[in-house]
């Protein structure tokens, strides 16, 4: 599939619409002190950059990676829009950020998802991409519905 990675401003209202969709799933699935997904206005914030998936003029997905200290990066805010599942799109976001993070001198990336089955393709890609399991890390509370990962980029 032909897919544009670009870097995201979020005006566009496909963009908003996926990011908005996301943040809601990952609310009514979770206590709000454990929801973790970034909000639009968490996106916008300095040091999170945003990259949408564009199949011609159909948003396809997106990814963001954010610094989480020196030589830090984590995962924010993945997400393949429905009419794109199984396509390969959040592996080609998935490559696009770290390649990023490997340009900006990271050490090491990291991430959290869910434990539920509806995350099993999250965590399987991943897995794929050499990330392992690890403790919480920053300001995550170890909880039974969250999965942390990481992966050693050096």
């Amino acid at each position: 599939m032909p897919l544009e990675i670009r870097e995201d401003d979020l005006t566009h209202p496909a963009t908003r619409a996926l990011v908005a969709g996301h943040v809601a799933e990952m609310r009514a699935g979770s206590a709000p002190e454990l929801v973790y997904a970034y909000d639009l206005e968490r996106l916008l914030a300095r040091g999170v950059t945003l990259w949408s998936a564009w199949d011609g003029d159909a948003l396809a997905g997106v990814g963001g990676l954010a610094e989480i200290g020196p030589g830090r990066g984590e995962l924010k805010s993945f997400r393949t829009h429905a009419d794109h599942l199984g396509r390969g799109v959040g592996r080609r976001i998935l490559r696009h950020a770290l390649a990023e993070a490997r340009a900006r001198g990271y050490a090491s990336v990291w991430l959290e998802t869910g434990t539920a089955p509806s995350f099993d393709a999250a965590r399987h890609l991943y897995g794929s991409e050499g990330f392992v399991p690890c403790a919480a890390f920053g300001d995550y509370v170890d909880n039974p519905l969250s999965h942390f990962m990481r992966l050693d980029l050096g």
